[in-house]
């Protein structure tokens, strides 16, 4: 399932949802940056429920929304998103993008596991 359809704030708060795991519209708005109203997120949330992007399960009185597509799924979609938009398709320029952020430095630790990784595709043809 795409996200391309969303909003700036639906994104915002599928961003909560999928870092939490799940949430009810009080921790996620605890967690937006410039918070709407209650009754504005509780709105927004039901949307995404209707868009198919959250479902929810009652605890009491309460709502508490999970995501619909699993986290890694959700992952690869955006990346294709962002290699599609920003870097042509082009693997090799995000990933020199990502090497060359100032403030991504990585360990050594990092830097062998990209290697290993690098070479495993390599093996499997990819």
């Amino acid at each position: 399932m795409s996200t391309s359809n969303l909003s700036a704030r639906e994104r915002q708060i599928m961003d909560v949802i999928y870092s939490r795991g799940e949430a009810t519209v009080a921790e996620v708005l605890r967690e937006l940056p410039k918070p709407p109203s209650y009754s504005a997120v509780r709105g927004l949330m039901g949307i995404l429920e209707e868009k198919g992007h959250l479902e929810h399960r009652e605890e009491g009185r309460r709502y508490v929304y999970l995501p619909t597509v699993p986290r890694g799924r959700a992952q690869r979609s955006a990346l294709e998103r962002v290699l599609k938009t920003f870097f042509a398709g082009s693997t090799s320029e995000a990933v020199a993008a990502l090497l060359d952020l100032e403030s991504g430095r990585l360990s050594d630790e990092e830097l062998t596991e990209l290697a290993r990784l690098v070479e495993q595709a390599r093996a499997e043809g990819r």
